[in-house]
């Protein structure tokens, strides 16, 4: 339920509503901008639709609330979330994700080498970029592939940030692993194995980085949603959603973007979402048209894996773009945003 305050509501209209809902169990967020304060409670709305809200002082109307997802829903918010990655740093401005600017993260799937670690991050920085992606802790699907660096990578990790300026986006896969990872990231990044594992979401909740949240392979929008909820309702409301591909009966590509969502959850969602055309392909070759198709329907940026010699890559080589490709793919991104009246950062 969503209870939606008069604008002349007063601090204590607006604790009154709160103490309310805390005596019956329950849990309220409270959301205030420029143009309005709401409430929204979270649990169980039958108790609460017995109370006459609506005549309290300072309430000016009750909504309920027609998806499970309460805090990443539109009703909730109403306008697109704008979510920071990065402090200002010598007068560079934060990246921003949902707002006009389309974003671009490019790097090799995992930090193998600290050699062409940081020869791919000039390159990737070279080409526009300010959001440098490399997995340290790498979950595989076969327990003898290359399972990353671990604290290693994640020390040349911050040797890039250091002699580039990047912004490091990385995967955390475990709650043991979180505080380690999150001096490191500017952005940490749960997997698509790691959507459903609830207890490091919520976890998730207490960090004050932002977090980039892929699609379950095999997961439905709405599950997609709820698990950005876990973050949300633990007290972190900076999630960028991420279309990474979803299983579907083909077998030529390694898993198919799932190009509706795009739409669906700029419908369903405020939260920002981007797409991850090289995991949703798993080719090389299918990595641009894909990427351009992301944002024709919506997307918010990108997330393209570049590596300086793929044929020897230790993971996922075969979806990699070579370094000279990735200029001539942002060119064309640049136009198809203009196409749309956006810009790409």
């Amino acid at each position: 339920m969503i209870i939606v305050m008069a604008p002349w509501a007063t601090a204590e209209h607006k604790q009154n509503i709160l103490d309310q809902v805390g005596k019956m169990g329950l849990e309220a967020h409270l959301l205030e901008d420029n143009f309005r304060t709401i409430v929204a409670v979270m649990g169980e709305e039958r108790p609460i639709v017995e109370l006459p809200f609506e005549s309290w002082p300072g309430v000016e109307r009750v909504l309920p609330v027609l998806q499970p997802f309460l805090l990443a829903s539109r009703e909730y918010r109403g306008e697109n979330s704008l979510v920071e990655v990065g402090s200002p740093v010598e007068g560079r401005e934060p990246v921003v994700f949902g707002g006009p600017a389309i974003q671009v993260i490019a790097g090799p799937c995992a930090v193998e080498f600290e050699e062409t670690t940081l020869k791919t991050a000039h390159l990737v920085k070279q080409a526009g970029c300010r959001l440098f992606r490399g997995g340290a802790f790498k979950p595989r699907t076969s327990p003898y592939s290359f399972q990353g660096l671990g604290a290693d990578g994640l020390a040349i990790l911050r040797r890039v940030r250091q002699e580039t300026g990047l912004l490091i986006v990385t995967e955390v896969m475990d709650v043991h692993e979180l505080d380690l990872v999150a001096t490191t990231a500017d952005l940490l990044q749960i997997g698509t194995r790691n959507m459903t594992n609830f207890n490091l979401l919520k976890a998730l909740g207490g960090v004050k980085k932002p977090v980039l949240l892929k699609r379950g392979m095999s997961s439905t929008i709405k599950e997609f949603l709820m698990a950005a909820e876990y973050i949300l309702s633990n007290g972190n409301p900076n999630v960028i959603l991420c279309e990474r591909g979803i299983r579907t009966f083909e077998t030529y590509t390694r898993f198919n973007l799932d190009i509706n969502a795009i739409p669906a959850i700029k419908h369903l969602s405020h939260l920002p979402i981007i797409v991850d055309p090289s995991h949703a392909t798993g080719l090389w070759r299918l990595v641009g048209p894909v990427a351009l198709a992301g944002i024709a329907a919506g997307a918010d940026g990108v997330m393209v894996e570049v590596h300086p010699d793929p044929q020897n890559a230790l993971s996922d080589g075969s979806q990699a773009l070579k370094p000279e490709r990735l200029p001539p793919l942002l060119e064309k991104i640049k136009g198809i945003s203009a196409v749309l009246g956006r810009t790409m950062a």
